[in-house]
């Protein structure tokens, strides 16, 4: 494939299939910023829903900047890696606060704001600004690979160095905007991870990975994640209709966010004699009326599985035993509103 044909043709696959997404009618880095953040490790079809809750509830940085943390991971619930809502937070805050509400305008500049990394860097620099750099993500990886045969790990420091060469060499720096768009599209919706669609593809006749059959092997990626297995079991206590819930502070997942009473066992408990308890929960134990738990819950996330299973605790209105360290009493109105793991948010759903 060569180099000077490669941008021609995907800016005129672009210009005919491209999605109406509300962020490419924007030279706002605001929007641009929240919607980059927003489709970090999620598709667009999951990502689209929150970017709209957003941009109607913060519709400036400044909308952003002056609402509560607990407020905005709400909003979040659902979307996982709740860093990525901390962050917003934090950043648009450091844009009201030190910048008068102004986003950097170059690349370098970005690279400084909390929770924003290369792409996302290159990504608003070029959307908004225009500014010449290459946006290098799975999907760009996917594609540059395959086209034009790069079997270089894309996890080492060689392979990244390689592929982000290549990608800055075939950009067209004058719509860099365009371009970015264009090569990320291209992944998501033509070169996909599996299935690409290549009858129809405008590379077929020079990708290298067509030609040699390599499709399902390209791009190359070593490092494989592990994953974690862990056995959480829940004592959802309640009393006069309130709930006893804990807001997870530790350096964790689901940091910032509310669970229950949590016991977590390196393996399945298959009864309440499995679990080492303290106190105040055995305190509780005795004193209330337990329902067993039904069945497990399996929660998938990227390195953890985890098996969770709830126990019901029901105290008497009566009943003066304090809760364990960090619960606190909350109405049903008020677990509504907090900030909760999907894991939480849909067992409360079928209480």
């Amino acid at each position: 494939m060569k180099i000077n044909l490669f941008a021609p043709k995907l800016i005129d696959w672009y210009q005919h299939q491209r999605r109406n997404l509300p962020w490419r009618h924007t030279r706002d880095p605001y929007f641009i910023w929240l919607s980059e953040v927003i489709l970090q490790q999620t598709r667009v079809a999951q990502g689209l829903p929150y970017y709209q809750q957003f941009t109607e509830a913060y519709p400036t940085v400044f909308d952003l900047a002056a609402a509560p943390e607990q407020e905005i991971m709400r909003l979040w619930q659902g979307l996982g890696y709740y860093s990525r809502a901390r962050n917003l937070s934090q950043t648009a805050q450091f844009i009201v606060k030190e910048q008068n509400g102004q986003f950097p305008d170059s690349y370098h500049k970005l690279l400084k704001l909390k929770g924003i990394g290369p792409y996302t860097a290159a990504a608003i620099a070029s959307f908004a600004y225009d500014e010449a750099v290459a946006v290098v993500d799975g999907n760009v990886y996917r594609v540059l690979a395959r086209v034009f045969g790069l079997a270089t790990d894309i996890t080492s420091t060689e392979g990244k160095k390689q592929f982000a060469q290549l990608a800055n060499e075939l950009l067209d720096v004058s719509q860099p905007a365009t371009y970015n768009q264009a090569i990320m599209e291209f992944g998501a919706l033509q070169c996909t991870p599996v299935s690409p669609d290549c009858l129809l593809c405008p590379f077929q006749a020079s990708c290298v990975a067509n030609a040699t059959g390599q499709i399902a092997k390209l791009p190359v990626k070593t490092k494989k994640t592990k994953v974690r297995e862990r056995f959480f079991n829940y004592f959802v206590i309640t009393k006069n209709q309130e709930i006893a819930l804990k807001q997870r502070t530790e350096r964790d997942i689901w940091q910032q966010l509310y669970d229950f009473c949590l016991v977590e066992t390196p393996k399945k408990a298959t009864s309440l004699d499995d679990l080492e308890l303290d106190e105040t929960l055995q305190l509780l134990l005795q004193t209330g009326q337990i329902t067993a738990p039904a069945r497990s819950y399996l929660h998938i996330l990227t390195h953890q599985h985890i098996q969770a299973q709830f126990w019901q605790i029901t105290l008497s209105p009566d009943n003066t035993i304090a809760l364990p360290e960090g619960l606190a009493w909350y109405s049903p109105a008020e677990l509504e509103a907090l900030p909760k793991p999907v894991l939480i948010a849909s067992y409360c759903q079928q209480m």
